[in-house]
């Protein structure tokens, strides 16, 4: 029952209300600090909890006035506006309720790869990588580049960003699964389409205090940076592979020329990767939580195809196709396909809810 779940947050708010006024408390930062905060972020829920137990106690009020002959209509009439404030509420608060994700204000690390499709794959990476970086652009974060391996038609086997910006995980987070592209090839000269796909990732960057790694499961291989056609780019063994030997999840880093700097880029990207596979474990285990998901996130989902010919993009997962994939490339018009992914979340989640 809604009720039986809001009645311990209210209480909670009034109890939180009550320690603030005590001068031990207020004499001590960290415990003011702490109370401060968890007030803070059930202020709304027990303000709308306090609303709503308020209309159902009229409610019930005028349920027992309806057999009164003076007030009877009037509590009928009443009573029509109560039920339609109850409902209201009820769906205020479902949406309060839904747990919030802690990696939601985070940074991200974006990983895109080419898959099948040769030299179209990397070259839609490219694309792909550009849209995102527009988007970004307008939504005011930066955007890092941390590694790429370039083709030699001008696009990306893999390029690997850090976009920094205040709810760039909660934006993006639903990006992550193969991308398919149907286009005509520069490279074509007989004008038939190509089907090709590449795989995105979207990873929170996390704290050392979020994931600890034991320096004894990371096996570190040093190595001399190569380029295009196995050439050598550097005089000396600067680039680092580091594997993680309990999951046999492997980073290699190799653009700076730094030895130390690519270690510890490698090292971030290690522990984005570790965390997103923990998280992804925890998903598997919880079918509630995968319920609740638009997309698992798993890069073997298809969750978009990119139709050039026809200027359309469909995002397999909510049944949304739009005809207007130029302007979505150009980053403008990408949150009509990210808003209704987090809307859908959002409906999901509140369906588990009563």
């Amino acid at each position: 029952m809604l009720v039986d779940k809001l009645k311990p947050i209210v209480a909670r708010y009034d109890e939180i209300s009550e320690l603030l006024t005590l001068e031990s408390v207020l004499s001590n930062v960290k415990q003011l600090t702490e109370l401060s905060k968890e007030q803070s972020d059930i202020e709304s829920i027990a303000q709308k909890a306090k609303t709503y137990f308020d209309v159902l106690e009229n409610i019930t009020e005028n349920k027992i006035l309806l057999e009164d002959k003076e007030l009877g209509e009037l509590a009928k009439e009443e009573l029509k506006n109560l039920e339609s404030a109850k409902a209201i509420l009820e769906e205020e608060i479902k949406f309060l309720l839904i747990p919030k994700d802690p990696n939601d204000s985070k940074n991200i690390y974006l990983e895109i790869r080419a898959g099948t499709g040769g030299d179209e794959a990397g070259i839609f990476v490219g694309d792909l990588f550009k849209a995102y970086c527009r988007y970004a652009d307008l939504q005011k974060w930066k955007v890092e580049i941390i590694s790429s391996s370039e083709n030699n038609v001008g696009g990306y086997k893999e390029v690997i960003a850090l976009v920094k910006g205040n709810g760039a995980y909660s934006k993006l987070k639903f990006e992550g699964g193969t991308h398919r592209v149907q286009r005509v090839p520069e490279t074509e000269s007989q004008g038939r389409i190509h089907t090709s796909a590449i795989t995105v990732a979207i990873m929170p960057e996390v704290d050392d205090v979020e994931i600890n790694i034991n320096p004894n499961d990371l096996k570190i291989d040093v190595f001399r940076s190569g380029g295009h056609g196995g050439q050598s780019v550097n005089t000396t063994d600067s680039a680092v592979r580091i594997t993680h030997i309990p999951t046999g999840i492997s980073v290699s880093m190799q653009d700076e020329k730094s030895q130390h700097k690519n270690k510890e880029k490698a090292l971030k990207i290690l522990k984005a990767r570790l965390y997103e596979a923990e998280l992804e474990a925890q998903n598997a285990q919880n079918k509630e939580t995968r319920k609740l998901q638009v997309g698992s996130g798993d890069r073997s989902e298809r969750i978009r195809t990119y139709n050039y010919p026809q200027n359309r993009l469909t995002d397999h997962r909510i049944g949304l196709t739009l005809y207007s994939l130029e302007e979505i490339m150009l980053g403008g018009l990408l949150d009509e396909f990210i808003n209704p992914l987090i809307a859908h979340a959002q409906s999901q989640a509140m369906g588990g809810i009563e």
